[in-house]
C-alpha cells in the first residue's frame, strides 16, 4: 500500500507530487487518440487500478470512471466523443464485487434534499446486483443512437479480493 511521509493537507501533497514528477517529465508525444482504440467505464472505486488490473500503458485506452461505472447520459456523452472525435471503436464496462452502489438507494436524494433543501437533479443509480447493472449497462451502450460502434461491447464485474475479471453474458439476465 502507497504511503507517505508527508505531513501536510492531502491536496498538498498531491501538488508536491506532480512537482516531482514535472521534474523528471518529458512529453511523450502521443495523440489523444488511444493507441487501441478502446474506451473502459468503470467504477470510481479507489481499489481499482484499471491500467495495472488490464495490462495497460498510457496511451492505450480512454477511462471513464464514476459511481458504480454505470452507464449515465455523462458517460454516452463522454463515449460518444470518444468515438466520434478520437477514434475509438470498443467499450469495455467494468463494475466490481462490494461496491458502495450496492448500499445505497434512491432514498439517498431524498435524505440530500432533507439535509441541504434542494434535490438532486441525478439518479444516484444504485444496485442490487453488479451483474444486472452490468447488463444494463451494455444494453444502454448498445441502445444509444449518439454511438457509432456499439457490436464490440463487453462487460465485466472486477473482484477486489482476488483481481480478477469475470465477464458477464448480457444474454443471461433474469429475463432470459
Amino acid at each position: 500500500m502507497p504511503s507517505s511521509s508527508f505531513e501536510g493537507p492531502v491536496i498538498d501533497r498531491l501538488v508536491a507530487a506532480n512537482q516531482r514528477y514535472a521534474a523528471e517529465f518529458t512529453d511523450p508525444g502521443m495523440d489523444a487518440r488511444p493507441v487501441l482504440k478502446v474506451a473502459v467505464v468503470a467504477c470510481m472505486d479507489a481499489r481499482l487500478d484499471l491500467h495495472a488490473a488490464l495490462g495497460l500503458e498510457l496511451g492505450d485506452c480512454h477511462t471513464i470512471r464514476n459511481a458504480g461505472g454505470v452507464v449515465t447520459d455523462d458517460v454516452i456523452r463522454s463515449l460518444t466523443i470518444s468515438q466520434r472525435a478520437l477514434g475509438t471503436r470498443a467499450v469495455v464496462l467494468i463494475h466490481h464485487t462490494g461496491c458502495g452502489l450496492l448500499n445505497l438507494t434512491e432514498d439517498f436524494r431524498h435524505e440530500l434534499e432533507l439535509e441541504v433543501g434542494q434535490r438532486p437533479s441525478w439518479a444516484v443509480e444504485s444496485f442490487r446486483d453488479a451483474d444486472q447493472d452490468v447488463r444494463q449497462s451494455m444494453e444502454r451502450v448498445r441502445t444509444s443512437p449518439f454511438l457509432l460502434h456499439t457490436g464490440d461491447v463487453r462487460g465485466f464485474v472486477f473482484d477486489v479480493t482476488t483481481g480478477l475479471l469475470r465477464e458477464i453474458d448480457p444474454a443471461n439476465g433474469p429475463e432470459s
